[in-house]
């Protein structure tokens, strides 16, 4: 069974930075395209960032683009989100998400195979 646990949210200033990681486990890592949603209150679940299995390609909405950037490391079976210049609006749960396809097509959010659970960012003074 494949797991996909979150880790390193929190409470930070706007202008600040957070790094988010996911940890999976029951399946090869380098099989899977990764990626991260968020889903803020009475919105809709969206896209973040996507990556490719081995890392070559990644995928971002203008929203994050330039702030936020995904990276693995296929040693560790971890996908990271590093996010800079946070602003109030990306306050969210942060969810992780993997399917055994493309990153193009986890972008999409119709192809998520496996969700993580979340872990909630808040940006606020």
């Amino acid at each position: 069974q494949v797991q996909l646990v979150e880790s390193g949210g929190g409470l930070v200033q706007p202008g600040g930075s957070l790094r988010l990681a996911c940890a999976v486990s029951g399946r090869p890592f380098n099989t899977l395209a990764m990626g991260w949603f968020r889903q803020a209150p009475g919105k809709e679940r969206d896209f973040v960032a996507t990556i490719s299995w081995n890392g070559a390609t990644t995928y971002y909405p203008d929203s994050v683009k330039g702030r936020f950037s995904i990276s693995r490391d296929n040693a560790k079976s971890t996908v990271y989100l590093q996010m800079n210049s946070l602003k109030s609006e990306d306050t969210a749960i942060y969810y992780c998400a993997a399917n055994r396809r493309t990153a193009r097509t986890l972008s999409g959010g119709g192809a998520v195979e496996y969700w993580g659970m979340g872990t909630q960012v808040t940006v606020s003074s």
